[in-house]
């Protein structure tokens, strides 16, 4: 029986071939082509979900509880301390009236980087609106001054937006007597950030008023900003908010000048407008540190008329 042998392989194959690799190539660029097209629409879909939804920042709103913080800022190595102790009752005596607050700071509690202790005041601003964010005003009143109407609110001396629009010196030069930069005439007493009065040197920046919420972080930042102590001017804080005042259209445009006996009354005549019987404040600005002239003997017969007025009020 006979079978039939299978044909025999060449000796001679055919050359070699690679397979070839558009497929493989094909199918990867495919494949990063959709993971593109759904990324964009992944993309896509999350910018418009974050757009119809709440905004994730919120600046703080105060509630306005307290609505007034007094802030004072004492020195013990400048006064004596039967002197500051008076400072201190006459704010928290003044505040538990009228439901308010007071933050009390030493100077050394902030360090002013070798510049003059008086920058611990706007620094104490600045910690006085952290410590109360649902505050509606802070009230900085240097120590060298007492409140002497207990009876009277803030809201009802110069706070309430109609009593402030009535009181604003509108069109003025912000620093007397000749700056070129005039308060606005047309603020409204809701749209006041700062409230302060002029003294025969400038502003009177040992009473002003500043309403709570970001435009007062804002002021009271620029006004530290260690470039300004840097800059090393004569009468230090004070120079420097006359700058920023007049320079800064942000801060500028918030300004309420109010007249001195307002809520600033000198009992050194020749500094300021001088203060008269039933006048709000009464501030020693001027008085020595030691001596007959000292505040703490200046400030004997203001004392005795504020306790009479809190017993009768």
């Amino acid at each position: 029986m006979h079978f039939a042998y299978p044909p025999r392989k060449s000796s001679s194959p055919p050359p070699f071939r690679p397979r070839s690799s558009k497929a493989p190539l094909l199918r990867r660029s495919r494949l990063r082509t959709a993971a593109l097209v759904l990324l964009t629409i992944l993309g896509v879909l999350y910018l418009l979900s974050g757009t119809s939804g709440p905004d994730p920042y919120h600046e703080h709103v105060p509630s306005g509880h307290p609505s007034v913080v007094i802030v004072t800022v004492i020195d013990p190595a400048t006064y004596s301390n039967a002197y500051l102790k008076t400072v201190q009752e006459n704010r928290k005596q003044y505040a538990a009236k009228h439901g308010y607050e007071t933050f009390i700071a030493k100077a050394d509690d902030y360090e002013t980087g070798g510049y003059q202790r008086s920058w611990s005041k706007v620094m104490a601003m600045r910690h006085a609106l952290s410590k109360f964010p649902d505050c509606k005003y802070i009230w900085y009143l240097d120590q060298d001054a007492y409140i002497m109407e207990p009876s009277r609110s803030v809201e009802g001396q110069v706070l309430a937006p109609r009593t402030l629009e009535s009181l604003m010196i509108r069109d003025y030069p912000v620093v007397p007597p000749d700056s070129i930069i005039k308060t606005f005439a047309h603020l409204r007493g809701e749209d006041a950030g700062l409230i302060i009065s002029q003294d025969k040197d400038g502003l009177a920046s040992g009473s002003m008023f500043v309403r709570n919420g970001d435009w007062a972080k804002f002021v009271t930042e620029t006004w530290m900003d260690p470039v300004y102590r840097k800059y090393n001017f004569q009468k230090a804080e004070r120079h420097v908010l006359e700058h920023i005042v007049q320079w800064h259209p942000t801060i500028f445009s918030r300004i309420a000048l109010v007249p001195q006996r307002t809520m600033a009354s000198y009992t050194h005549t020749q500094l300021g407008d001088g203060y008269q019987e039933g006048d709000f404040v009464a501030m020693f600005k001027g008085c020595s540190i030691l001596g007959d002239n000292s505040c703490g003997e200046e400030s004997r017969r203001y004392w005795e008329k504020f306790q009479q007025a809190m017993a009768a009020a």
